[in-house]
């Protein structure tokens, strides 16, 4: 095997769940499936996964029997997430119970938590699948009337696909490609700096990469390219994807690309950004550190911490910009 050039730790991924796809269009054996006694259901309320804090070696997913008060009383049909060593494993959302309902019915030592604060505590993979867990089953509920003629569809293919019985129309589940971009400059008097934006509802502090979707009709080298220049105003050369990141908020692709700048000046758009800056690698060292007062890097759980932490300690090996 290849060995990866570029290698990242990215949050979020690394399920080794088998989807199961050859399954979905076999409505027998889907049947089947939801009967065997080691099927279980991953539980959501407003979006929130239902966590077991327990474990002596951490939290984890709480998986439920089909049969359990919280899979019965669930709001969506059970969403197939696939196949864990053959185990079938689903997603169901609960309806928007209140919190006095919520803590009545909660077993003892479990938690509805926002995924974004829990996903770091999960072992490797666990936060992939609910990721995934949770972007099938916000798709769910908010895309149960068809677009073509506003009546209810139904879900199919063990909800990999809404059907209209009305109009015919077949609806799947959407991804949005949204490139974050690694940009580089660099020069002779400052060495090599990345490019960093705040926004106004960011944590304190916190500082970022810029970032923003593919639109349609465009390459992702376009999109960087046109993003780059919309909100800092540079001009890029090369563009390169490292890496990429589920991002289930409610449901992206985050596309990690290396941005050659051309050109440090920098004319930012402030309906967009707060701050618009240029950081060195010691700098960004620091911030990963905790030691620069009033900058802190990217959250654990984003894909733009782990490409700023990749360059910062010199785990990318990166073109020069051309003269």
């Amino acid at each position: 095997m290849t060995p990866d050039p570029f290698p990242l730790d990215i949050p979020l991924t690394g399920s080794t769940l088998d989807r199961g796809a050859a399954l979905r269009a076999k409505p027998a054996k889907l049947a089947l499936l939801l009967l065997k006694s080691e099927a279980r259901s991953a539980i959501f309320w407003n979006g929130k996964p239902l966590i077991d804090l327990r474990p002596a070696e951490g939290p984890g997913i709480a998986w439920r029997e089909m049969s359990d008060h919280l899979s019965m009383i669930a709001r969506t049909d059970p969403i197939l997430l696939g196949l864990e060593e053959g185990a079938p494993r689903y997603a169901r959302a609960l309806p928007p119970l209140d919190d006095a309902q919520i803590e009545a019915i909660l077993p003892e030592g479990h938690k509805f938590i926002d995924f974004r604060s829990i996903a770091g505590d999960l072992a490797p993979g666990q936060a992939s699948l609910l990721a995934q867990a949770r972007s099938m089953s916000e798709w769910h509920m908010s895309h149960r009337y068809c677009a073509r003629c506003g009546e209810q569809s139904d879900m199919a293919e063990g909800g990999w696909r809404r059907d209209c019985p009305s109009c015919g129309a077949k609806h799947f589940p959407r991804t949005d490609p949204v490139v974050i971009a690694l940009a580089i400059h660099h020069s002779h008097e400052h060495g090599e700096r990345v490019l960093l934006g705040r926004q106004p509802q960011f944590l304190p502090e916190l500082h970022s990469l810029l970032a923003g979707y593919v639109e349609p009709g465009e390459t992702i080298e376009e999109a960087t390219r046109r993003e780059l220049h919309e909100e800092a105003g540079v001009s890029v050369g090369q563009v390169r994807y490292l890496g990429s990141q589920p991002w289930p908020f409610p449901s992206t692709l985050m596309l990690g690309v290396y941005a050659e700048v051309l050109d440090d000046r920098l004319t930012p758009d402030y309906d967009e950004l707060e701050t618009c800056l240029w950081m060195s690698k010691a700098d960004v060292q620091r911030a990963l550190r905790g030691e620069l007062p009033g900058y802190k890097m990217a959250r654990r759980d984003a894909i733009a911490r782990s490409l700023i932490s990749a360059w910062a300690e010199d785990r990318l090996t990166l073109a020069p910009a051309q003269p």
